[in-house]
C-alpha cells in the first residue's frame, strides 16, 4: 500500500469524525450518542495507529534494506563473524587512530583490522557517526565524508566518474590503496534456467536490446534489471562495465537503495522470477545467505577464488582503502600493513580474495 492511499484513508477517518462531531444529535438518545461517538473514536485510533504502524514499518525496511546486520561484525564484542588473526600483529599504531567508514560490503574487513590494531577503549557502532570512530555509511556517503574531511581513510570500491569530479572541485586528491580482490557478478532467481551470460549480452540487457530471457536462450519472459543509485559502489561498477554502451534508465520501483533489497527482490517469487540484479561475490554470498539467487557464469566463467586472483573471471577488480594524500602520509604505516601478511590474512579470513 503506498503513502498517497494511506494518507486518504487517514484523511477519510478525520474528515468522518469532524463531520461526526457537526452532526446533530439531539433528536437521539444518549446511549445512541455514546455508541456512535465511541464507535467513531475507536475507528479515529484504527486508522491513526495503522497509519503510525506502517510508517515504522517503512523505516524498519529503510534500516534493514542493506540486507545485513553490521552490528554483527562489531570490533571487541567477541562476534564469531569476525575474522582475528592467530597471533599478535606484526605492527603498533602510533598517535592518532583514524577514523574509518565504507562501503557495507567492506564493512567485515576493516572491522578486523580495527580489532586487531585499534585500543578497546571507544565506540566502534557501525551506524553512529556522531561518536563512533569506526562506522559504515555505504560507498556515496563515505566518498562525501571523506572529501569533506569528516573521515580520514575509506574502505570502498573505486570512485565513480562525479565522485572524482567532485574531488577535483574541493581540490582534494585521492590515495587509492589496493587491499584486495573481489568479483562483480550478477545472479538471477534461482528458478531461472539461464546459468551464464556472455559480457556482450549482459551489456545488452542493461542497455534495454535485449528485452526478453528467450533472447539469451531463457523463457519467453520480459526482463526485470534492476539497478542500484548513483555512486553506490557496485552502480559504478555497472557502469564501468558498459563501456561505451549507453545504461537505459531504469524505472524507480527497480533502483533499490540497498544491496540487501536488489538481491530480495531479484529472489522474491511474486512477480521476480524474471529478474536480474548484481552485486559484489561477497556480499551476496557470504553477507546476505538467505535470498533464493543464483550467480551467474560470465563468458562461461565462476567467480571462484582462483578465476579472482588469477583475472580469469572477467569481472574481477581490485577493492581499495581511499584516502587523501596528506592522510597517506600520516597513516602510512597502517596502510602498507593492511597490504603485507597480517592485512592480507584478515582479507582472505573474512572471505574475500587476496592481492596475490
Amino acid at each position: 500500500m503506498g503513502r498517497p492511499i494511506l494518507w486518504t484513508i487517514w484523511y477519510m477517518g478525520a474528515l468522518l469524525i469532524v463531520c461526526m462531531g457537526l452532526y446533530d444529535f439531539s433528536s437521539l438518545s444518549n446511549g445512541r450518542v455514546r455508541r456512535i461517538l465511541g464507535w467513531g473514536a475507536l475507528m479515529g485510533v484504527v486508522i491513526f495507529a495503522s497509519v503510525k504502524g506502517y510508517y515504522v514499518y517503512l523505516d524498519h525496511l529503510k534500516i534493514e534494506e542493506r540486507g545485513v546486520e553490521l552490528t554483527d561484525y562489531q570490533p571487541f564484542t567477541n562476534s564469531p563473524e569476525l575474522a582475528k588473526l592467530d597471533s599478535e600483529t606484526s605492527i603498533e599504531l602510533e598517535g592518532k587512530f583514524p577514523k574509518l567508514d565504507g562501503a557495507t560490503a567492506l564493512y567485515p574487513v576493516y572491522a578486523s583490522f580495527v580489532e586487531a590494531l585499534y585500543p578497546d577503549l571507544v565506540e566502534y557502532n557501525p551506524y553512529n557517526v556522531q561518536t563512533s570512530t569506526v562506522v559504515s555509511t555505504t560507498t556515496p556517503e563515505a566518498y562525501n565524508r571523506l572529501l569533506n574531511g569528516q573521515t580520514d581513510i575509506i574502505f570502498v570500491a573505486g570512485p565513480s566518474k562525479r565522485q572524482l569530479q567532485l574531488a577535483e572541485q574541493k581540490e582534494v586528491s585521492l590515495h587509492m590503496t589496493p587491499i584486495g580482490r573481489e568479483a562483480f557478478v550478477f545472479f538471477v532467481h534461482e528458478d531461472n534456467p539461464i546459468d551464464s551470460l556472455t559480457m556482450e549480452q549482459v551489456r545488452g540487457i542493461y542497455a534495454g536490446d535485449i528485452r526478453s530471457w528467450d533472447e539469451v536462450g531463457g523463457k519467453s519472459e520480459e526482463i526485470r534489471a534492476f539497478q542500484r543509485p548513483e555512486d553506490s559502489g557496485s552502480q559504478t561498477a555497472l557502469q564501468k562495465m558498459m563501456g561505451e554502451r549507453k545504461l537505459m534508465e531504469a524505472p524507480v520501483e527497480d533502483v533499490p537503495e540497498g544491496m540487501g533489497g536488489i538481491i530480495q527482490q531479484t529472489s522474491a517469487y511474486q512477480n521476480h522470477k524474471n529478474a536480474i540484479g548484481f552485486s559484489f561475490r561477497y556480499y551476496a554470498t557470504e553477507m546476505v545467505s538467505d535470498h533464493k539467487i543464483k550467480l551467474l557464469r560470465i563468458e562461461g566463467i565462476e567467480p571462484t577464488v582462483e578465476s579472482i586472483q588469477d583475472g580469469s573471471y572477467p569481472l574481477s577488480s581490485e577493492f581499495y582503502a581511499v584516502t587523501t594524500e596528506e592522510n597517506a602520509k600520516q597513516y602510512a604505516t597502517f596502510l602498507e600493513w593492511m597490504t603485507e601478511e597480517d592485512g592480507q590474512t584478515l582479507v582472505a579470513k573474512t572471505g574475500y580474495v587476496r592481492l596475490r
